[in-house]
């Protein structure tokens, strides 16, 4: 089971990069598989490189911090 509050913890050491080119990013749910669904806000929202943050940046930090996430994926509304 992943703990939420070490992949909100990890989402903070990301948040200032993201929030220097006018984006953010919040957890949106974790499931019993480990995967982590979030939302990419503000620039990156719309940004044509958003699946490379998630994958390069947002996948390999919680993966390397959080154990038991397997991977991360955009919420879905």
């Amino acid at each position: 089971m992943v703990d939420i509050n070490q992949v909100e913890e990890a989402l903070e050491l990301i948040r200032p990069a993201l929030q220097a080119d006018g984006g953010d990013v919040r957890l949106v749910d974790v499931d019993p598989q480990g995967v982590v669904a979030v939302e990419l806000q503000g620039a990156c929202k719309g940004c044509p490189m958003s699946q490379l943050t998630l994958a390069n940046s947002v996948e390999r930090i919680l993966r390397e911090r959080v154990p038991g996430v397997t991977k991360v994926v955009p919420a879905e509304f």
